[in-house]
């Protein structure tokens, strides 16, 4: 069976290492990149068809309105179906102590029994927040892989990068399963992985 990764990735005006930074290619784009060279994984982009601002105070106006609203924007396109895929690595930045609403659009739309997600989440300081109870309550019947729970610093250097995202993939870490009756776990530490490069909304 094949790998995915499907992550949620925002350009321009983002605010990463103390500043706000106009970038062509966001945070977790770079990073689904790298793992998809470290993994052989295909690539999908969670896009919204109506995407957020450039303006990053407005982009966060507007993320918290889809967060009040609970709302779940349109995509632009999403795969046929997952069945040819076992493992999904799915990558979002931290908004407003969740992932971005159209991520929840994605994974409402499948059903997950027998896959494994692999959680990776990007952000400025606050680390994973309640996103791993958010995707065990959008993506029931789904694994949850137990990764290691380090978080790192914001920096983005590739080498850096590869090396964080390895720690990912080490193969030693017990997998945990999740469903509508609750946790099981065979691993005690924390079930996703946090890397530090930004970008948080407040």
């Amino acid at each position: 069976m094949k790998k995915l990764i499907a992550y949620y990735s925002r350009a321009g005006e983002n605010y990463f290492s103390g500043a706000h930074r106009t970038i062509a290619v966001g945070n977790t784009e770079k990073a689904a990149r790298l793992l998809a060279e470290l993994t052989g994984a295909e690539l999908f982009h969670i896009e919204q068809k109506v995407p957020y601002s450039d303006n990053y105070d407005t982009c966060v106006a507007e993320a918290r309105r889809d967060l009040r609203a609970n709302a779940r924007p349109e995509l632009t396109a999403l795969p046929e179906s997952l069945d040819d895929y076992d493992e999904i690595y799915l990558g979002y930045p931290n908004y407003c102590g969740t992932m971005p609403m159209a991520v929840y659009t994605f994974l409402e739309h499948y059903d997950w029994q027998g896959k494994t997600i692999h959680p990776f989440c990007t952000n400025e300081g606050s680390g994973l927040s309640n996103t791993e109870q958010d995707i065990r309550r959008a993506a029931r019947h789904a694994f949850h892989r137990a990764d290691l729970p380090t978080r790192y610093t914001p920096c983005l250097d590739t080498l850096y990068q590869r090396r964080a995202l390895s720690i990912l993939l080490r193969p030693h870490f017990i997998q945990t399963t999740f469903g509508g009756t609750g946790i099981s776990t065979c691993c005690p530490s924390p079930t996703a992985f946090a890397l530090g490069l930004g970008p948080d909304l407040p």
